[in-house]
């Protein structure tokens, strides 16, 4: 693909205004121009998104960009934020009104003082990230410039670049050895174009971006060819001609390390050659997906002009980019010829245009200049000014939340003189992670508000912005602070959330109260919109995503196959011991004030809720840094040494089960235990790491210097110790049941303590107080909520150091902190360009529902930049359902029935009679049945009023 050409969320209506400039697609656009520059990888974006290869080739690279208009500013931005090493901005046009309604970057003030573009945006640009060197350059480009200073860039960016001087400027980076990464990219109001040339030869490493495929075997066949089947239930979601490796095969171990090329059978098997010769396949084995490298070819501007590669984006329209691309070419000729663009509202350029192309723009009035004049020439004045007017509830100011406000201040959302607000929410704090996609947001911003910081910054573009700002999550808690009078006050509510419940929530608000929702949402490369317009289409809950597979809890418990497994236990770990069971001891302690009155009612028989675990905590509690150790040198062993015994004394390696079939087979592995060793780091991080964090909730003083001059010692000492007092026991046959191995099961709320337990809570409470360590300070704790992104306090340490031991214990590949940190901190992969486009997508559909335009011009987008595919698809029309003949409703429908003071629930179901012609069988409010003739009691409700 060398052309991206397309009308995005094109329709009838949008299709006769092709030319005149707008900013709504720049974003759009501009995440095109990264996805497509692939740097050995996949584009510039964060680490989550990219890996760590492509990260550091961006960090190498010097970047050149011409032109910084709406789309220019919306490039250099993305740029940013990915990470380059060195971006310099071109430009030698002065700012004008018309960039007010284009780039937030540039204010009043620059146009007053008559400032270069570039020279405006710089600082701007500069601050969204301090590792990037950015430099202005106002010198002229043009087609006597002298291009060799281009050869210190690898990358050439240009929009707003006559056509014979991109042309020029492509023979010369196509020429260079090796060839400089050639991208230029133009808007005309919804029309945009891109076109790319990395050179004769570009190998792409990783042709989706998608982590590699990991499938759990449970059969290969000695055939030709050999069919492998995975585990029940487990589909591979392969593609016939995708490579895979095998690791951990027994039986037929040849294939272990091999890679083969694989043809798909059905979703739960494939095949991979001859296998006819191997020994027979016992059990077990992990296929391994292989990523292939990828070469594309490249041609010149100059000869893809007349015969265009082409995405197709909206696969309803495939002539659509062809047609755009003919237009465009039209607008660039009478550029050249005339040395401007075509005047908004002469029917002598609009004749003009018509001798050079078939497509037309449709003539506009000439309005006094002003920001807005961009989108003007594209919608109109008419929408424009419902645009001002328009009441908007945006929920969450994350990526997308940003992005959209951004939108929301060029369009002119909520400025009109009379009526028009934008209402924004959200609870977070912004965090350092934050920074790389939310553009909003600076260092100095950290720990403060979202909603109040975005708001802020978002005045910034447009003071003329009417905006109210608020830190309430929006949930069923939240009701008195949204009330149904808040919602029918909103025009258009538009979600930016990661949490579909919240998503369900807010849609069934809009459903209740007749307001169009337009959401939308992220996940790395992914992104999506959908569009729910009252009467007119489904909502959000009208169809249910798949459940995300939930890892059962004996596989966490006992038996891993995957590191994700093992993180996911040491984060459930981090859980229990420095938060839930700290919360826990001091809820039971401010219950129950003191020791000695727990201890006089145990004594008296009373049972008092969760006793016993909190007196145990009391009893082991460290009281300084070297108890500190010694607790997670316990731990250690109880954790990576004493489970993987136990799991062993209680399943043999031996082990069959009713079938004959051995019980340790893939994917069941079986554990051996860790032995210490003071002199691994793996070790000596987890020791630490826990002992930090055992101070923290024990209120333990310490500090590194401590650790440093006591750590030697402390490990001498404790391995004397663990030598003499902690030897295995295993647990007898009566306590056989707690290795749960069926996958159905769930973790148990309570676990049922002996009366054996009970005595010795007793006898160590006793202890306790006689000690004097079961005072007022001993009966408190500090939990600790889980941070993943301060690395100062060894949250993530803990989690890496405990998930990689017990990986270890079972031979799991270990993962390493940049992982681990991402999967327990559960953090969604993104980039700004994912964003930017998603939010762009969002700002059109948004003007069809201000437009009211008819359902069929509203698309919903699915779109993955990685791959690159574009899909629109109309959004699904409104079921009706017939009651009987005359009579039916939809989702949106209310029927109202009016009554009066005393008016009772015989009259209500009478009136609902006597309207509708239907016999009410039963009245429900929410989930309180009101009536129900064959409930006892219920007859009598129909005098109630």
């Amino acid at each position: 693909m060398h052309f991206a050409i397309c009308i995005v969320g094109s329709n009838t209506a949008f299709d006769k205004h092709l030319f005149p400039k707008c900013t709504v697609l720049a974003m759009h656009v501009a995440f095109l121009v990264l996805v497509d520059w692939k740097t050995g990888k996949y584009s510039c974006a964060p680490r989550y998104v990219l890996g760590d290869t492509a990260m550091q080739k961006m960090a190498q690279s010097h970047v050149f960009l011409s032109g910084v208009g709406g789309l220019g500013v919306e490039i250099a931005k993305n740029i940013i934020l990915a990470g380059v090493k060195a971006l310099t901005v071109h430009d030698t046009k002065q700012c004008t009104k018309w960039d007010l309604g284009t780039n937030f970057f540039i204010h009043e003030d620059d146009i007053i003082s008559q400032r270069n573009r570039a020279e405006a945006t710089l600082h701007h640009i500069a601050e969204l990230n301090p590792y990037v060197h950015v430099a202005a350059s106002t010198v002229p480009l043009d087609e006597s410039t002298d291009l060799s200073f281009l050869k210190q860039y690898q990358c050439v960016i240009l929009t707003e670049v006559s056509l014979s001087l991109q042309k020029k400027i492509n023979d010369f980076c196509h020429a260079q050895q090796p060839p400089i990464k050639f991208i230029s990219a133009d808007v005309y109001g919804i029309c945009s174009r891109l076109f790319c040339d990395f050179g004769d030869e570009f190998e792409v490493l990783d042709t989706t971006g998608e982590e590699p495929k990991e499938i759990f075997i449970s059969n290969i066949t000695q055939s030709n060819p050999g069919i492998v089947t995975c585990l029940e239930n487990h589909p591979h979601r392969l593609e016939t001609g995708q490579f895979l490796t095998f690791r951990e095969v027994n039986g037929m171990s040849c294939l272990n390390g091999s890679t083969h090329q694989i043809t798909v059978v059905s979703p739960y098997s494939f095949s991979i050659g001859n296998t006819s010769d191997m020994e027979p396949y016992l059990h077990g084995g992990i296929a391994v997906q292989v990523k292939t490298p990828k070469m594309f070819y490249f041609e010149r501007l100059e000869k893809q002009l007349t015969n265009p590669t082409c995405l197709v984006a909206d696969f309803i329209k495939p002539e659509a980019p062809l047609q755009i691309h003919v237009a465009m070419l039209a607008l660039n000729h009478f550029e050249e010829n005339f040395g401007r663009m075509p005047n908004i509202g002469c029917h002598q350029d609009a004749e003009e245009m018509l001798k050079i192309a078939m497509s037309i723009s449709e003539t506009l009035e000439n309005k006094v200049s002003n920001r807005y004049d961009a989108l003007r020439a594209c919608i109109g004045e008419s929408l424009c000014q419902k645009l001002h007017d328009l009441n908007v509830f945006l929920v969450g100011c994350g990526a997308i939340g940003c992005e959209m406000l951004k939108n929301f201040a060029l369009l002119g959302v909520g400025t009109g003189q009379d009526k028009g607000l934008v209402t924004i929410t959200d609870p977070d704090l912004i965090e350092k992670s934050n920074l790389n996609r939310q553009f909003l947001f600076r260092p100095h911003h950290i720990q403060k508000p979202k909603s109040y910081t975005a708001a802020e910054a978002t005045l910034n573009i447009n003071p003329c912005l009417k905006i109210d700002s608020y830190i309430n999550k929006v949930c069923p808690a939240t009701e008195n602070t949204y009330s149904d009078e808040f919602y029918t006050r909103q025009d258009v509510i538009v979600t930016a959330l990661d949490n579909v419940e919240a998503r369900r929530y807010i849609d069934s608000r809009c459903v209740a109260n007749l307001r169009p929702l337009i959401d939308s949402g992220t996940m790395g490369t992914k992104g999506h919109t959908e569009v729910v317009v009252p009467h007119l289409t489904e909502s959000y809950n009208s169809h249910r995503d798949p459940p995300e597979e939930e890892i059962p809890f004996c596989t966490l418990k006992s038996f891993p196959a995957a590191i994700e497994h093992t993180i996911q236990w040491a984060r459930d770990k981090f859980e229990s011991l420095f938060s839930h069971k700290p919360s826990l001891f001091n809820k039971f302690w401010q219950t129950y004030p003191s020791a000695e009155e727990v201890l006089q009612r145990i004594k008296s028989g009373e049972s008092l809720e969760g006793c016993f675990h909190v007196i145990k905590t009391l009893s082991r509690r460290p009281r300084n840094w070297t108890q500190c150790v010694e607790l997670a040198r316990v731990k250690f062993e109880k954790y990576f040494s004493h489970k993987a015994l136990q799991l062993l004394h209680s399943f043999p390696l031996d082990t069959r089960l009713k079938d004959g079939s051995l019980f340790w087979q893939s994917p069941k592995r079986p554990p051996f235990p860790v032995k210490f060793d003071f002199n691994d780091p793996l070790h000596y991080d987890f020791i630490v790491s826990a002992a930090k964090l055992f101070s923290t909730v024990y209120c333990v003083p310490f500090t590194e210097q401590v650790i440093n001059t006591a750590v030697v010692f402390l490990f001498h000492y404790l391995n004397l110790f663990c030598t003499k007092c902690m030897y295995f026991i295993p647990l007898n046959t009566t306590h056989l049941q707690v290795v749960q191995t069926d996958e159905t099961a769930r973790k148990p709320d309570h676990i049922p303590v002996s009366s054996e337990d009970e005595r010795n809570a007793i006898f160590q409470l006793e202890k306790s107080i006689l000690s004097n360590e079961a005072l007022q300070n001993d009966l408190e704790m500090k939990p600790i909520a889980f941070e993943k992104d301060d690395d100062s306090n060894g949250h993530v340490d803990f989690i890496t150091a405990a998930s990689n031991l017990r990986a270890k214990m079972y031979n799991i590949e270990p993962a390493d902190r940049f992982k681990t940190k991402r999967i327990a901190g559960k953090i969604i992969p993104a980039i700004a360009t994912a964003t930017a486009a998603v939010s762009g997508l969002v700002a059109l559909e948004l003007i069809k529902v201000v437009g009211g335009y008819p359902a069929d011009a509203y698309k919903n987008c699915f779109l993955n930049l990685a791959i690159p595919i574009m899909v629109f698809t109309e959004t699904a029309k409104v079921r009706r359902t017939e009651i009987r003949n005359g009579i039916s409703f939809t989702i949106w429908d209310r029927w109202t029935i009016y009554g009066k003071e005393d008016f009772t629930l015989l009259d209500f179901i009478n009136a609902v009679r006597e309207k509708y012609g239907i016999e009410p069988t039963m009245v429900v409010q929410g989930v309180k049945m009101l009536y129900v003739p064959v409930m006892p009691g219920h007859i009598k409700r129909l005098k109630l009023t």
